[in-house]
This record gives structure tokens, sequence and C-alpha cells, in this order.
């Protein structure tokens, strides 16, 4: 019989639940702390009707590389019963997907957020580092120490990097792109240095690897579960309407609204916070930071004529889209 025609078994191990809910407390504060529009749009969606807030997933990045890869934050997870739900490649931007399912636990018919809602699922990325130019390699292989992966749930709590802060010179190398065909400055130089055109076959490198050397385990974004939340804001195109009618600009690359190809999932995003970042070698510049999401998944065709109060979460849309995901 198909596992999704029976209620899940508990599936929650390890320590405490408090404990694990308390560590997504500390890792949503100091997202939210760092990333003040998607502050505001976290505060803004509550406000309205009194709205309580469910999480789809928490995402993250990482290094694949000496013990800093995937493996660093979810082992933590796993501990406390998250599986592996599936994988989605990217080999153009040198990047490797997983997603974990949560635990299942108990919650209450008006469960909501961190402390007795859903627990989120866990996307976590990692940058291909030996697929990145040795010039590449060598930036990131001298900031990464032995065995500090090993603080990755620690410094994904506390906002802080267990490596030592990079330079410009080192993140401009990695976020620097091209544009086919054409000589180009790098976008990303300060205001007091000279433009540096290249020939157009120096190798693209990886805005994902700059991201994460300078922001390190704090969460890139999360995503609001839209098919929990009440009233209007049930429906995902009420939340953009909205959202847009308020001034935040949401992310448009593949459309504002990606729509998976069977229609079952469906997802907006803010665009990236521009954050003030002082390197370690004295010059200041504004870089992105992270955004916030909204999914909604949709239920299952074989689940359809289920009475509502009766649809569960895996009743829904469980995996996610790689195209989706790619903007």
């Amino acid at each position: 019989m198909d596992s999704l025609d029976l209620p899940y078994a508990s599936s929650f191990k390890g320590g405490s639940e408090t404990f694990l809910r308390s560590v997504f407390e500390n890792i949503l504060e100091t997202y939210l702390r760092k990333n003040l529009t998607a502050k505001r749009i976290w505060e803004l969606v509550q406000s309205v009707d009194n709205e309580k807030i469910c999480y789809d997933h928490f995402t993250f990045r990482t290094f694949q590389v000496d013990g800093y890869g995937i493996d660093s934050l979810s082992s933590f997870f796993m501990d406390y019963g998250y599986k592996i739900g599936g994988g989605l490649d990217f080999p153009k931007k040198r990047l490797r997907v997983l997603w974990f399912s949560p635990p299942d636990v108990h919650v209450p018919d008006n469960g909501y957020g961190l402390g007795n809602g859903p627990l989120p699922r866990l996307v976590i990325a990692e940058v291909l580092v030996d697929e990145l130019s040795p010039e590449s390699q060598g930036i990131i292989r001298k900031y990464l120490k032995p065995a500090g992966g090993k603080q990755a749930v620690l410094s994904s709590t506390l906002g802080s990097l267990v490596w030592e802060k990079p330079t410009w010179t080192d993140f401009d190398q990695l976020a620097k792109y091209l544009i086919i065909s054409l000589f180009f400055s790098w976008p990303l130089r300060p205001a007091s240095a000279a433009p540096k055109s290249v020939a157009c076959n120096t190798r693209i490198e990886s805005e994902f690897a700059a991201w994460t050397l300078v922001h390190g385990y704090t969460m890139n974004h999360l995503a609001i579960a839209v098919h929990k939340l009440k009233h209007r804001f049930s429906d995902i195109k009420c939340v953009k309407e909205y959202l847009e009618e308020k001034g935040f600009k949401l992310n448009s690359e593949g459309g504002i609204l990606k729509v998976s190809q069977d229609g079952q999932l469906l997802q907006i995003s803010s665009l990236s916070e521009k954050l003030s970042v002082e390197f370690s070698d004295g010059v200041t510049e504004t870089i992105p930071a992270s955004y916030i999401e909204f999914t909604q998944r949709q239920i299952l065709p074989q689940f359809k004529d289920l009475p509502r109060n009766e649809i569960k979460e895996y009743h829904r849309r469980k995996a996610f889209e790689l195209d989706n995901a790619n903007h």
C-alpha cells in the first residue's frame, strides 16, 4: 500500500524536541536581524487578520570541501529524525542541493510558528569547489581550517563565520561574472578602483561561492507555507498582489510567480537584501544578503476529494522543482 495512504508514524528521535525548536528559533532570529526587508515582510503578513505563519523550508549554503559541505549541517538535524527527501543538481552554477523532510511531530490543530507548528523542510546547497578555477579553489581553501565545519549549526544560530572575515579582493574574485562576447568591468569593484576589462574567455566563477564566503552558515532564505495561511493569504496570488501594493519588489527572473511543470508547486520571493559589509582589507561595499519566499503546495490529484479539514502535509506536493529553484 502506498505510504501516502497511511498517517505518518512518529519519526522524532534524538534529544529534546524543545531543544530542536529552540535551534530553529535562533536561526530565524539571526536571519531576521540581518535582513530588515525580510523582517518587514514577515511582520506585515502576521499583522493582517492576526495571521499565523508556518514555514515550508529553511535554506542554507555550504562548501563541498574539508567537512564544510551539506553533511556539516545535515548531520545534526538527521540526528533528530530529518531524512533526505531528494536532490537537485545545477551543473552550470557548480552547485549540488539536497532537501530533507522533517520528523513527524505532534502539531495541534491551531499550532503555528516554530514553537508548536510543523517543522520546516531543510534545503542545503553546497558549492562544488573542485569545479572552480584553481585560483578560486585556493581562495576558498585558505579560509577553511580543518574541522571547522563541526561548528556549522552553532554558526547558523549566532550568524558568525567559523572562518576569518574575507578580503574584498577574494570576494570580488569569486563573485565576478562575464557577458559572453563582450568586454566587461566587474560590477562589484569599489568606486575607488580603476575598472578592469577582461576578455570573454575568462572563466566564469561562482556568486554562490562569494555569498557563502561572506555569510557562511547564516540562513540564505526561509519560505512561508502559503497553504498553511488563513484568510485571503491562502492564495499565493493574493500574497503577491498584497506585497506589490505595499511597494516590495519581487524577483522577476523566470516570472514573478514560479509554477512547477505539474502546476502543483507555486513560489514567489523578494529580492535579496542589500547589506553594507566591511571586509578585512578595509573596503566597505554593499553586497547581496538574504531574501524571503512564499511557497504554496497544492493538494495532490488523488486527494482532491478529501474534506479540507482532513488534508495533511503528506496529501500535498512534496518535492521541489528544478526550474523554480534555478531562478
